[in-house]
């Protein structure tokens, strides 16, 4: 992992978010920010490492337990951003979440 993240052991989780945008910001970035923030806080998070194009955008949080995953997803400033995504933000998304059973990794 990269980026703001918290050193962890194999097995964790990974939700991966995948999306396309609508046009414009309206708001977005911002909100992307207080999310990242807040998830940041919250127990059991790890990590994420986002990237996007003109098009597509992955981000991908990872966590110490299911448990965690759902907390986040529950989180009612989480639920607001959501349920915005859906009005404002996105053509469409998709959420996948994963078990890691091992990483590992090359650095130059």
């Amino acid at each position: 992992m990269t980026g703001k993240e918290k050193r962890a052991q194999a097995p964790y989780y990974a939700v991966i978010f995948t999306s396309q945008r609508t046009e414009g910001d309206n708001g977005y970035g911002h909100m992307a920010q207080v999310m990242e923030d807040l998830a940041s806080k919250q127990k059991g998070f790890l990590g994420m490492e986002s990237a996007r194009d003109s098009g597509l955008g992955i981000t991908v949080s990872y966590w110490e337990s299911l448990h965690d995953i759902k907390s986040w997803k529950e989180n009612a400033a989480h639920v607001a951003a959501q349920e915005k995504g859906k009005a404002i933000w996105y053509k469409n998304y998709n959420v996948r979440i994963c078990k890691v059973e091992r990483e590992y990794s090359f650095e130059m």
